[in-house]
């Protein structure tokens, strides 16, 4: 077996876009060239996902507006996700909506429980463009449906409501992190 490299060891991190920039509100492009940029993009991606202690990464929220996560996440049997999708299509959710706790990368500190389905299914390309199906329940769902709102635009503050919503944009604002930035979600 060839000697696998650990994901993101030769990428550079990046730094993340928060709350209020407007590449994380604009829809992200097809990815068009499989080719040594796109690999160098996802490797950038990985770094920037560890350094941030995080479990997935959308390349918008690096300011690269193309259609590519990457994810390193759990699922609630603690078994470990990881891997990249290009081009990703949510195609599949169902089972339970549950309300659990979610954060993002984007919005340091800042949790709220967000309801989303218990299983998802994406279809996408791997780096080299053979297709790719992931599934995820429980936790890595929640990680799958998140990158993917984010390559859409969205962010998980727009499945919140009421006052659930309320508080976690009057979080952000407040953010030592905010200051100047607009907190209207999206």
């Amino acid at each position: 077996m060839p000697p696998r490299t650990i994901p993101g060891s030769s990428g550079r991190p990046h730094p993340l876009r928060l709350l209020g920039d407007p590449a994380l509100t604009a829809p992200c492009q097809e990815v068009t060239a499989f080719d040594g940029e796109l690999a160098r993009l996802i490797e950038d991606m990985y770094a920037t996902m560890y350094a941030a202690h995080g479990v997935g990464l959308a390349a918008n929220q690096i300011g690269v507006p193309l259609r590519v996560f990457v994810y390193d996440c759990p699922d609630d049997e603690d078994r470990r996700h990881l891997g990249h999708l290009v081009n990703p299509r949510l195609v599949e959710t169902d089972g339970p909506v549950i309300r659990g706790p979610e954060g993002c990368l984007s919005l340091p500190g800042i949790e709220a429980g967000t309801p989303r389905h218990d299983h998802a299914v994406v279809t996408g390309y791997s780096a080299t463009g053979e297709p790719r199906t992931v599934t995820g329940t429980g936790f890595f769902a929640r990680c799958l449906q998140h990158e993917c709102d984010h390559l859409d635009g969205g962010l998980y503050v727009d499945h919140l409501t009421g006052l659930r919503r309320r508080r976690a944009l009057r979080a952000a604002a407040r953010a030592p992190w905010a200051a100047g930035a607009e907190t209207s979600g999206r």
